[in-house]
């Protein structure tokens, strides 16, 4: 140890002022005087710490781009199959009034900025998974609604914390039940359609992650049991996954059952030269 000490702390007592201003501004003034300054790796509080905000911070990033390759798979198959439309309005409602309690409760930003980002995403998979299923016409309907939600929840002088609170208990269970629907219709339709597996493995790992940073982080039961049980059907979305990896849906079975006549049955039916009988010789 200490030559591993003797080895950093000529870096970490030179660093640039934005980058120290910068961990100090993440971890705090205390563990980064004990992790980067004494480089004391023993302290283990300050290293949970540091590593729930690298979590963090990494499920933030990622979670800009998560849910892209199930929007470019929407485009190009120009097919909602296997994505359920109430699944998506379930988890988008949720997010919206997790986003507004975080931000409200002013908890750190690493804790909870991945769900700004997944909702605007969200909010473009619902308007596309309408389009294609041929409901267009709700879509501005849910975008208003939507919007009008994120007024309200955000306001104190509409919705006071008491109240908020209450919601996100609700929140908690409708990020649960908005997974369900979507289990089932990977069950009903026996594939998974245009559902991406980049996002389901990706959500795997994130809410298993957020279990972590919320212990870590935020002193708050109900976005702890929320991110707990979202963890356990998150699991069982990639158990489907897996399972379905190579079958094809309902639909496609479907198409399967027409097979093409065989070339020896189509010769077979070919018309044959009609016989003109036996012919007579003239006798001189």
């Amino acid at each position: 140890m200490e030559a591993l000490r003797s080895a950093l702390q000529p870096i970490t007592h030179n660093l640039p002022a934005p980058i120290r201003d910068l961990g100090v501004s993440i971890i705090g003034d205390t563990c980064y005087k004990s992790l980067l300054l004494d480089v004391d790796l023993e302290n283990t509080e300050c290293v949970k710490l540091a590593i729930s905000k690298g979590l963090g911070i990494g499920i933030v990033g990622a979670s800009s781009v998560v849910k892209v390759p199930q929007i470019i798979k929407l485009v190009q198959s120009r097919s909602a199959s296997g994505v359920s439309f109430l699944s998506y309005l379930l988890e988008t409602s949720s997010y919206l009034v997790s986003l507004a309690y975080n931000f409200r409760n002013a908890f750190p930003f690493s804790t909870y900025g991945e769900t700004a980002l997944v909702l605007g995403q969200n909010v473009i998979i619902t308007v596309l998974v309408l389009n294609y299923s041929g409901r267009a016409s709700m879509a501005a309907l849910v975008v208003a609604a939507l919007a009008t939600s994120m007024v309200t929840l955000f306001s104190q002088n509409v919705l006071d914390m008491q109240q908020l609170s209450y919601l996100q208990a609700g929140a908690g269970a409708l990020g649960v039940a908005s997974k369900i629907p979507q289990i089932l219709a990977i069950w009903q339709q026996g594939g998974t359609g245009q559902l991406s597996a980049f996002t389901v493995f990706n959500y795997l790992l994130g809410s298993l992650t957020r279990i972590f940073t919320t212990l870590q982080e935020v002193d708050d039961k109900l976005i702890l049991y929320g991110f707990i049980a979202g963890f356990s059907l998150n699991l069982v979305l990639a158990l489907q996954m897996l399972y379905y990896w190579n079958a094809p849906s309902v639909k496609a079975k479907g198409k399967q059952k027409v097979t093409p006549v065989k070339a020896s049955a189509a010769a077979s039916t070919t018309a044959r030269p009609k016989s003109k009988g036996p012919t007579t010789r003239r006798r001189g």
